[in-house]
């Protein structure tokens, strides 16, 4: 959907009324149980799984000493040459190697973790699994500072350091170096981000800008989707399963050989979620299903590698949401079953010379539609990107780079949403050039760069940045930024009118006639901009801890406004009857300043035993320009919450058992009206034979339901989200 946008209070009163028993916001009390449960009995399932969960705490408690002792046996069984049950241990990856597990989205090249001078952090394939979480978006909760919410059962709200909502804009996503925003709004639809999860390597996520790398939108932060290389993904991998709120899922993976060094894989899936409740008990209507499939080959070359990559989804979800109308009662709740398609081709070739210089050439091209009863969207994309890395003398590294990117779409307007023109084709070129200084060798060392871009909206942009990495010890580094970044215009801040809200007759005033309330888009909208300080330090006390800390402090001008202009008011007689159209434009009328830190830590208690811990703080002030008329900077200020916090343990037990719990806190948002919530996830798994594993899974299990996100820019009805379990089974050979 596209933004739902409030003209002044009374308006937003107005139009919130027909919604207000919809949005009442739920009971505090945890012992409380729904009236309402749609025939679903799952809290009695829930309290089921939470006593089993006690059993297995108190068999923890009683085995610890024996654990501790047989450790060393274990680690000698492990050692053994006689085959292993593939139990994807903790102690598969120590402290040390994962902070120098190799990251490349900070600075567009192989680089270690604990040398990097940005805010990064890497959830690996080994965190996915044990975490039991089902979509990317769930996975991202894992990452410091990262603000992941649910607006229904299928729309996520996802950002990093503020400006979070439904249509957040400032957070480049990549699928294996495909960007995936849309134009429309410069976000991202996170409902079609999907892959086998089982192939996923890795989730590199910065917070904070990368402008200088990656271009405009990467404002906030960058999140690079990471698969395997299809040689890592061979054999037959088969899983399925189901719960109280995943009805059922299941998938498949196939991966062969075709030739010397050439590896493909080919994959399956298939997921039915359940509707999420409305804050009365009632049911959300907002359930979903989705299917899709896929193929990857590479081929391995000790010089250079190839790789050919394509998938395609369908789905189908629900939902219900307000929408205005020119015949009493002047608004209506409709409800709907959107479609989404669409799929990708990706090809990238890289070659390694002889001097250990590197030259990558991609390109992909994408596919999205999406179909609702009032909005259609067909868009295709196109993109090609040549980089080049490679030495200048001895303490020089230099990466450059040239992109073309196209996209075009094909829009079906409706009356409450409708754009001019109807169809638009928009270009971006860019180029950018890094360069990596050793000022002291193994102890400081200097990157600065910057991307140069030309887009149709407004034209050239420059986005520069600056970063010092010092190492005073092996255990310790230091690294600080400055950085300017660009959010360039999107489709609908150029083209879109949104009909917002009908006023009957008389109620602007004795006689008067119908009126519209309109949000309407602006040529001259400019980018948005931010010049962004950070620092960083991370270190490892002890063999067994490490901690990752930074801070920050953001200045933006040009924010996204939106100013009604009641002195503008005009007439139209199309469509019938004739109405009064009070206008609401788009404009760059706010600035603001957001700080703040963030912190992780990784405690590697035994051998057996892995804590993890995470902490942010964020603070947003926003404040308006003179003549501006836009009165949602309040609820921009609190739309991310001011502290989160999580911690999660994970566990490898006698007898090929794996347990895995969390717990998670995210604060309030009071202009939304959603209270604070603490959440606890809990996995079971057991390996009997090399080949099977069975888990169970508990989601959101110390409350019935709660609410997580409102959004004043959409009429998309708001869900709760509700405790639940389900188990699955995973076939390996």
């Amino acid at each position: 959907m596209i933004p739902h946008v409030n003209a002044n209070t009374a308006l937003n009163q107005s139009l919130q009324a027909p919604r207000a028993k919809l949005d009442k916001g739920p009971s505090m009390n945890p012992s409380r149980h729904r009236t309402a449960s749609c025939g679903r009995p799952k809290t009695a399932v829930s309290d089921l799984f939470l006593n089993i969960i006690g059993v297995v705490t108190v068999a923890l408690a009683a085995t610890e000493s024996w654990a501790q002792d047989s450790a060393p046996a274990r680690h000698e069984a492990a050692q053994s040459p006689q085959p292993a049950i593939e139990t994807a241990r903790l102690n598969q990856l120590s402290l040390e190697e994962l902070l120098n597990i190799e990251v490349t989205s900070a600075a567009k090249k192989p680089e270690k973790l604990s040398e990097t001078a940005a805010a990064i952090y890497v959830i690996t394939e080994d965190d996915i699994r044990r975490s039991g979480v089902t979509s990317i978006a769930e996975a991202l909760r894992m990452a410091p500072g990262m603000d992941v919410a649910r607006l229904d059962a299928h729309t996520w709200t996802i950002s990093s350091r503020g400006f979070n909502d439904i249509f957040a804009d400032k957070l480049l996503v990549l699928m294996d170096g495909r960007s995936v925003y849309t134009p429309l709004f410069s976000g991202v639809y996170w409902d079609v981000q999907d892959t086998l999860l089982q192939d996923i390597d890795r989730i590199e996520v910065i917070r904070g800008p990368g402008g200088s790398l990656w271009g405009a939108n990467a404002v906030n932060g960058v999140i690079n989707i990471i698969t395997k290389n299809a040689k890592d993904t061979q054999g037959v991998l088969l899983y399925g399963g189901g719960g109280t709120e995943e009805r059922g899922f299941g998938g498949f993976r196939y991966g062969g050989k075709l030739g010397e060094d050439v590896y493909f894989r080919i994959y399956g899936k298939y997921f039915d979620r359940d509707n999420q409740l409305l804050a009365n008990g009632l049911d959300g209507n907002d359930g979903w299903w989705q299917e899709r499939a896929g193929i990857r080959m590479d081929w391995n070359r000790p010089d250079s590698l190839v790789t050919l990559q394509g998938d395609l989804y369908y789905g189908r979800q629900k939902e219900t949401f307000g929408m205005p109308s020119l015949a009493p009662p002047f608004s209506l709740v409709a409800s709907d079953k959107p479609k989404v398609a669409g799929g990708n081709v990706l090809g990238r070739w890289t070659y390694t010379f002889a001097n250990e210089s590197q030259m990558t050439l991609q390109t992909y091209y994408d596919r999205t539609v999406r179909e609702t009863s009032t909005f259609e969207e067909d868009r295709n994309t196109f993109d090609v990107d040549l980089q080049h890395r490679f030495k200048w003398g001895e303490r020089q590294e230099i990466v450059c780079g040239l992109g073309y990117h196209w996209t075009g779409d094909q829009i079906r307007n409706g009356f409450d949403i409708s754009f001019d023109p109807d169809q638009r084709d928009t270009n971006l070129l860019s180029a950018f050039l890094q360069d990596e200084i050793v000022l002291v060798k193994n102890r400081l060392r200097l990157t600065v760069g910057s991307k140069v871009e030309h887009n149709d909206f407004t034209g050239y942009e420059v986005q520069p940045s600056a970063r010092l990495l010092w190492t005073p010890q092996e255990q310790h580094t230091v690294w600080a930024a400055v950085s300017r970044a660009i959010r360039e215009p999107s489709r609908a801040e150029d083209d879109v009118r949104i009909n917002q809200q009908v006023l009957p007759p008389d109620a602007l005033g004795p006689g008067s006639p119908l009126g519209v309330v309109s949000l309407f888009g602006n040529d001259r909208f400019e980018s948005e901009k931010l010049l962004a300080y950070e620092l960083g330090y991370r270190f490892q006390p002890v063999k067994q801890v490490s901690l990752d800390f930074s801070t920050f402090y953001n200045v933006y001008d040009n924010l996204l406004s939106f100013d009604p202009q009641p002195s503008q008011v005009f007439s139209e007689t199309s469509p019938s009857p004739p109405h009064l159209v009070i206008p609401v434009f788009v404009g760059n009328n706010l600035k603001g300043e957001t700080y703040g830190c963030e912190l992780a830590a990784k405690w590697q208690v035994t051998n057996w035993c892995r804590a993890q811990a995470s902490y942010s703080f964020l603070e947003v002030q926003l404040h308006r320009k003179s003549g501006s008329t836009d009165t949602t900077n309040e609820a921009k200020e609190s739309a991310s919450p001011t502290n989160q916090f999580s911690v999660r343990c994970s566990m490898d037990l006698p007898a090929n058992v794996q347990f895995d719990c969390g717990l998670r806190y995210v604060d309030n948002l009071p202009a939304l009206q959603i209270p604070s919530y603490l959440v606890a996830d809990v996995r079971l798994a057991w390996k009997p034979t090399t080949n099977w594993e069975l888990s169970v899974v508990g989601q959101n299990l110390l409350d019935d339901r709660h609410p997580e996100f409102r959004s004043n820019l959409s009429s998309v009805q708001p869900t709760e989200v509700e405790h639940s379990v389900y188990g699955m089974v995973t076939w390996r050979f």
